[in-house]
């Protein structure tokens, strides 16, 4: 089946004059490594033919957070449709697709076992190369799409079940520098939200209990509750990683302290703006740090920092970003808010990156809940 796919990958980029310039492939992408179900097809020079989301925030939100096994039974409902309304409104049949790349990891078993059974079959059945994706290379290549970004580049990939920073030495290929030791920064934003008693925002973009917060901290004084910034203890300081549980513990003990009262709009929306910029000085700090090793894993001063995933679509956050950026007199890019969050449009991006390099994948992949994103080199290594 590989030896097919490659012949296949030939003939798709020979279509165009070369390989990097190919505009006329198509990619249908499949993502369902959390709550969102989506798929797109997305072209080689980068258009966005059709995208379609299903979100499942009604689902949720009484629960608190992702529920694994109802995010699962939603995918399977809704998958089906999904990918057919994905083809219709490109105006396209799956036999006008060149390639079919998925979510293989990290995620939610449930979840990704649905999309790639869906993948799998489609691609063995009308025999289309597949491109098995790790969710985290999407993202951290999202932003090639939509700007002019060349490796390498020291990346933040920040997310409700990741932060962490790598230098980017091409498609394939990243070294990790800093990761969470415990809650992941989107992970911190919801669970802060949910002590908050704070609403979730149900929007097609940019919903979910983070954006909530964001949206209530714009409304605080930020000054009024101070926060300890994490890991700024001598023993700590030099370290790239981060730490965000700490934070949420702190927002916590807050709501039993004298002169906070939850059910005030004030307090909250005070507590939310001192989180928030406490959140924001943390990666901004650690993300300092990133950069100083990346030159060094590099050999070169990097002139990129691209920031993405789900929280690089607050405002704050690239704010603060941007001004580390300047200090450094790196050019910081961000993909645009709707395609910083988990979509099918990432996912055929990665896969036309990845088309491009012939890394395919056999029709008998599985899923890989836990994925570090430096092992994608030595994992194709070992398959070749």
């Amino acid at each position: 089946m590989i030896r097919a796919g490659y012949r296949q990958v030939r003939h798709v980029l020979r279509r165009g004059k070369s390989s990097c310039s190919d505009a006329s492939m198509r990619v249908l992408g499949i993502e369902s490594s959390c709550d969102d179900t989506a798929a797109a097809v997305v072209t080689g020079d980068g258009r966005i033919l059709s995208e379609t989301n299903r979100h499942q925030y009604s689902v949720h939100e009484a629960h608190g957070g992702i529920v694994p096994g109802l995010a699962a039974d939603q995918h399977l409902r809704n998958i089906p449709e999904v990918v057919r309304d994905t083809l219709a409104h490109a105006n396209l049949t799956i036999h006008d697709i060149d390639a079919i790349a998925v979510t293989r990891g990290p995620g939610m078993p449930g979840g990704l076992t649905v999309g790639l059974a869906a993948a799998k079959t489609l691609a063995c059945v009308h025999n289309k190369p597949l491109i098995g994706v790790h969710h985290m290379e999407a993202h951290a290549l999202m932003a090639r799409m939509t700007h002019t970004v060349n490796f390498p580049f020291v990346c933040l990939l920040a997310s409700g079940g990741h932060t962490l920073t790598v230098a980017v030495h091409g498609v394939n290929e990243h070294t990790l520098i800093g990761s969470t030791r415990d809650d992941s920064v989107g992970e911190a934003f919801d669970k802060v939200a949910r002590e908050l008693n704070i609403p979730w925002i149900n929007a097609q973009h940019g919903g979910g209990p983070g954006a909530a917060l964001e949206a209530l901290a714009l409304e605080g004084d930020a000054a009024r509750f101070a926060m300890p910034v994490p890991m700024d203890k001598t023993d700590s300081a030099r370290s790239p990683d981060f730490s965000f549980s700490g934070l949420k513990t702190h927002v916590r003990r807050l709501r039993e302290a004298a002169g906070f009262n939850i059910q005030d709009r004030q307090d909250r929306a005070d507590v939310a703006a001192a989180f928030q910029t406490t959140a924001v000085r943390h990666l901004a700090k650690k993300t300092a740090l990133a950069i100083v090793r990346a030159r060094d894993i590099l050999g070169t001063q990097p002139q990129t920092l691209v920031v993405s995933g789900g929280v690089a679509c607050n405002q704050a956050v690239r704010a603060g970003l941007e001004a580390l950026a300047m200090q450094h007199k790196m050019a910081l890019v961000c993909p645009p808010p709707q395609l910083c969050t988990d979509k099918g449009v990432m996912i055929a991006w990665a896969g036309i990156e990845r088309l491009r390099c012939g890394l395919l994948d056999p029709y008998s992949i599985d899923f890989i809940q836990r994925w570090p994103l430096d092992q994608l080199k030595h994992m194709r290594d070992r398959s070749e």
